[in-house]
Order: structure tokens, then C-alpha cells, then sequence
């Protein structure tokens, strides 16, 4: 007989952590409801893996996390029965890349983005005290950071017209550009929604004999992806920006309460863990 088993994949800035100060306190009792009732949950976030990797152990969590919008997969050793095939072996994890490494797209941008380069600043050239003062992380954090391996944040300090005009520019030239929180991303073609269908797919030959479902949560435009691609999407409420837009998704749910306070709302509510 089949059961049922249940895959969380959530977005960390604005979502399970607070825009402002970057705490999950009121969504701690609802993941250790998690933990408890062996649901996992997965990080699916534009953050690096060297901040991941603090996160996860600040949080408890032993499971797959999906790093840079999707660029790769860290999946710890052993969490199935056998290697994903197209996985490669990077110290404690089993490891799928999506696209390719910053160091190309920090070229391209050099090489071919020059009418642009008084319109923007990216990680690339920011000093950690800058990044500091830009997204209010303190200076650990910020270091973790700066460490991207597949992509380049960049903060736009033009006019709409530019951006498009260099959106257009970057597109032209092979790049995806993802909007986030305070960042555009410039990188390869891959996001947290194909990120998520293909570690699902893992799962769902580890629990041969069950039904998985994904409930995703997000609220910015770069979580789109992974909202629609998901059994159940649902949308955190921001301080900063309305609910994105989603035209691919009929199961959606809209939290009253912002970030961690309305991730464990409706998680409460869907689950209806005790």
C-alpha cells in the first residue's frame, strides 16, 4: 500500500528568514515539528554553499540544499540508498551542477558589458565591508558571502530604461538574469524549479513505495520557478514587494503574516503538525 510522504523546499531571505534582521525564531518550533515527524526540509536559495553550510547546522538540518537559484545540489553522503547518477563526489557531498562556474559570467560582464559598468556593482567588487552596508549582514557572514562558485549578484544603481537595455544586453549574450531580494543574478540557464524537480525525482526512487508531494515556499521573483514547479506553492508575504505573479500554478496559498512569522503559519495550516 502506498503512503504518502511530504518534501518541503523553501527559500531562505524574506521567507523562512527575516528581509530585516535575517532570524528564523518564529518558524524554529515548526521545523523541529519537521524534524520530528521526518519531514524534510529543503533550502532552495541564491545563497553560497559556504553560508549554506552554516545555516544548515544552525538549523539542524542534515538534508540536501540547493545553492545560487539553483546552480547545484549538495546532497549529503548517504542520504540514499546509492549516487544519484551525474552526481559527482565533493568532500561530504554528492554533488549536481546545473550550469557553468562564475568565472565565466565575471568575463563575459568585463568583456562586453562596458557601457554598463557605471550602472551597476557586483560581489565581484564590493568589499565585504560595502556588501556589509549594502544587505546589513555582519562581516562572517558577508565573507561567506562573497564566495560564489557559479554566478555574480549584482546591484543596480540606474534607471529602469538601463536595466532593461543591459537585461536585453546580457540575454543576448548566452546569461540568465534572475531578480532577487536586493540583487539581479547574472549566471547559466538554470533556476530553483529545475533544481527541485530533479532532486524530487531522487526521492521518489528512495521512497519507491510512496507518493511524494512538494509544498514550496518563497516570496520573491527568483522563488517563481520553484513555486510553480512544486505539488503546492506557497507564497510569503514581503514588507518590501507584492505577491510575484504566478501562471503556471493552481494550488497556491498566500501567508497573512511576513517571512519566518508566515512560513510557519501556513505550514501549520497545511500539515496541521502538532
Amino acid at each position: 500500500m502506498s503512503t504518502k510522504k511530504t518534501i518541503i523546499f523553501t527559500d531562505l531571505d524574506g521567507t523562512l528568514l527575516d528581509h530585516f534582521s535575517y532570524q528564523t525564531t518564529a518558524a524554529q518550533h515548526t521545523l523541529k515539528q519537521l524534524s520530528k515527524a521526518k519531514i524534510p526540509v529543503i533550502l532552495n536559495t541564491s545563497k553560497t554553499l559556504a553560508e549554506l553550510e552554516v545555516i544548515q547546522e544552525e538549523l539542524e538540518l542534515n538534508t540536501p540544499f540547493i545553492i545560487e537559484n539553483g546552480a547545484a545540489i549538495y546532497i549529503p553522503i548517504n542520504t540514499f540508498q546509492s549516487q544519484p547518477a551525474g552526481t559527482k563526489t565533493i568532500g561530504n557531498y554528492w554533488v549536481k551542477s546545473f550550469c557553468l562556474p562564475r568565472q565565466h559570467w565575471l568575463d563575459l560582464l568585463s568583456k562586453h558589458c562596458k557601457k554598463f559598468q557605471r550602472d551597476y556593482r557586483g560581489f565581484a567588487t564590493l568589499t565585504t565591508a560595502e556588501l556589509c552596508q549594502v544587505t546589513g549582514l555582519a562581516l562572517a557572514q558577508a565573507e561567506r558571502a562573497k564566495q560564489r562558485q557559479y554566478g555574480e549578484p549584482i546591484q543596480w544603481l540606474s534607471n529602469n530604461s538601463s536595466k532593461k537595455a543591459f537585461i536585453e544586453h546580457v540575454v543576448e549574450l548566452g546569461a540568465s538574469v534572475v531578480q532577487g531580494g536586493r540583487f539581479m543574478h547574472i549566471g547559466g540557464y538554470c533556476d530553483k524549479g529545475q533544481a527541485l524537480i530533479w532532486l524530487t525525482e531522487q526521492y521518489r526512487e528512495h521512497f519507491a513505495n510512496s507518493t511524494v508531494y512538494t509544498i514550496a515556499l518563497g516570496d520573491g521573483e527568483n522563488d517563481t520557478a520553484m513555486l510553480e514547479a512544486a505539488d503546492i506553492a506557497v507564497q510569503i508575504r514581503s514588507p518590501v514587494h507584492d505577491f510575484p505573479k504566478l501562471y503556471h500554478q493552481f494550488k497556491t496559498f498566500k501567508s497573512q503574516r511576513y517571512g519566518p512569522e508566515g512560513w510557519a503559519e501556513v505550514i501549520q495550516n497545511l500539515l496541521l503538525i502538532n
